[in-house]
């Protein structure tokens, strides 16, 4: 993959397609652009397709502590270095915690947004005590297997885990979790420790499109309902069957909402 320095750190990118339009993608915490794989391939016959590893993740250089808003720089000069104009831009979870803070603070930049699986809340207190444990643990030992399971069951719908059509896409996932080193700690304490920005979705102009799974845990229905409630004209759509991890669970309805949005904003 080629690298981009960016806000003082190599960020590794795919960039396919020669669409007139471009959207971007950013991935969810201990994930990396590889989750948007099926979005990629469908897209890049009439689109350009960016997508991109956060700092600390994937094929990313690492680096010390961050917060979202430095993710948020992070993704704003990698538009403006690769991109001429505003882009559509997809992000699922935590990136989804970076679209709405680029769409509010450089709507310059955004064309249009689309959500997954995200929130703009801070991370629920109850919650703290369970992830900084695990963190802890992966912190010391890596994404041990036991860890990868709990996690598993966390980033995907109980239905999809449970259909043994997906054995395979299971192990693969499961292996990709594993394979993230230690220091992916960073990414996860700014998750864990973010704070919410309920303030600035009504500043967010551009049209959006917030989409959840139906069976999303980490992020349940209710998080996107408040996001498509505070955007204005914003659109909501529940996936079935899905969990936090739709692009992968769901990824014909996601290409089928996604490609009519941009096709209706080309």
């Amino acid at each position: 993959m080629p690298q981009i320095n960016v806000n003082g750190v190599k960020i590794s990118y795919t960039d396919q397609g020669n669409g007139e339009d471009t959207i971007v993608f950013s991935h969810g915490l201990l994930w990396s652009h590889k989750m948007f794989g099926d979005q990629i391939e469908f897209l890049k016959a009439r689109f350009r397709v960016i997508a991109y590893d956060h700092r600390g993740q994937g094929q990313s250089e690492v680096t010390g502590p961050f917060d979202m808003d430095t993710l948020t720089k992070d993704a704003a000069e990698l538009i403006k270095a690769l991109c001429d104009g505003p882009v559509h831009f997809a992000g699922l979870s935590m990136g989804g915690f970076i679209g709405m803070r680029l769409a509010s603070r450089f709507p310059e930049l955004i064309k249009s947004l689309i959500l997954m699986g995200t929130s703009a809340n801070p991370e629920p207190v109850e919650n703290l005590p369970k992830y900084t444990t695990l963190n802890g643990i992966v912190k010391w030992f890596g994404i041990l297997p036991p860890v990868a399971s709990k996690v598993m069951k966390i980033m995907f719908a109980e239905s999809w885990l449970s259909d043994s059509l997906n054995s395979e896409k299971i192990d693969f996932w499961k292996s990709e979790l594993k394979a993230n080193k230690r220091n992916v700690t960073g990414a996860v304490e700014g998750v864990i420790y973010r704070k919410g920005i309920e303030n600035e979705l009504f500043a967010i102009n551009c049209p959006t499109m917030v989409i959840v799974g139906d069976e999303d845990v980490a992020t349940i229905p209710l998080k996107s309902k408040f996001i498509q409630m505070s955007i204005p004209k914003s659109k909501l759509h529940r996936v079935l069957g899905a969990g936090h991890s739709s692009s992968i669970e769901k990824p014909k309805e996601i290409n089928r909402l996604i490609g009519d949005w941009l096709i209706e904003r080309s």
